[in-house]
């Protein structure tokens, strides 16, 4: 794989990259540059996960060493349990990890946040930063942001640190994670750290505009521990406008999750219904159904399918190491 090709499959289903020129002298002057894309091991991975993910997987393919961490500290200073629960998840997101398949080092945040070296580096992003700032970082992030506590305040910090420590040349995550990756941009000098940030859509609730995909809010995400029947009635359920492009889950969901696994996406239909129909790039799929040509229902039963066939044996794997 040429550089073209590798930075094409690296741009790939992303909205920037901070910066862009870095990332291709990246990969010319490294061999194997390390990636790492952070997980609050709480409840199921879903879908909204699994763009990211995916981008992984794309990462891998064009050189990079993937790293993953499972941010169980984050998890506890963000309020999504105690310290019990917490590891019961992080045991569940391994397996789940490991039956995707993907290649990757898998590293908890307890095993180096606790460090001297490490919080010292955290203090000393404390002494620049705002807490107007902090706030603002955590917005998408934090659990009741309104009533932030300072726990909160201290997760964004640590996750700038986690970069340095995981010695990853590139971090990567949602849009939501954006403006705590441009806290450590911004303030990296602070700790002699500068690192590439990639940042990837998110994926819109299943039950419509407003709010990101969530497993917490019933409908409004798949997990890929949900059963054929939950995901096949969710998909059904699913928030998707006749000609509707902007904001529609289940159009994202085919860009950003199955495409980049299949080289043809084919529609079933009966030829009273127009036939079959196949589209080897999303841009294509994207047009027809915007010029009304393709109902909802019809993308729905194929997205169905093409899910199934790529969760379902990540499920019996799952099944299998229980």
């Amino acid at each position: 794989m040429n550089i073209n090709e590798r930075l094409e499959l690296i741009k790939r289903n992303t909205v920037e990259i901070v910066n862009e020129e870095d990332i291709v002298k990246l990969i010319k002057e490294k061999k194997k540059p390390r990636v790492y894309c952070g997980y609050e091991p709480n409840g199921p991975l879903h879908l909204g996960h699994f763009v990211t993910i995916t981008k992984l997987i794309d990462l891998e393919k064009a050189g990079f060493e993937v790293v993953i961490l499972l941010a169980d500290v984050h998890a506890l200073l963000n309020r999504k349990g105690g310290e019990e629960d917490i590891n019961k998840e992080v045991e569940n997101w391994k397996k789940t990890i490991n039956a995707i398949g993907i290649k990757t080092e898998i590293v908890l945040g307890s095993d180096f946040e606790f460090k001297k070296e490490y919080q010292f580096d955290v203090m000393k992003l404390a002494q620049h930063s705002t807490i107007q700032r902090g706030l603002r970082s955590m917005q998408e992030i934090a659990r009741d942001v309104e009533n932030a506590t300072i726990s909160q305040l201290w997760y964004p910090l640590m996750q700038v640190v986690d970069i340095k420590h995981l010695k990853v040349d590139v971090a990567l995550g949602g849009m939501e994670q954006r403006k705590v990756h441009m806290i450590g941009k911004d303030m990296g000098k602070f700790i002699d750290f500068d690192f590439i940030a990639i940042h990837t859509p998110l994926i819109t609730s299943l039950k419509g505009p407003g709010q990101k995909m969530s497993k917490s809010i019933t409908g409004s995400g798949i997990s890929l521990v949900d059963s054929s029947e939950e995901m096949k009635k969710t998909i059904q359920g699913a928030y998707c406008p006749e000609r509707e492009i902007k904001d529609n889950p289940v159009l994202q969901i085919v860009k950003l999750i199955i495409f980049p696994r299949v080289k043809k996406f084919e529609i079933k239909r009966s030829e009273k219904f127009g036939g079959k129909l196949a589209f080897e790039k999303y841009e294509e799929l994207e047009r027809i159904y915007g010029d009304g040509k393709l109902h909802p229902m019809d993308l729905k039963n194929a997205v169905f399918e093409y899910l199934e066939k790529i969760i379902a044996p990540i499920r019996e794997k799952m099944q299998g190491t229980t």
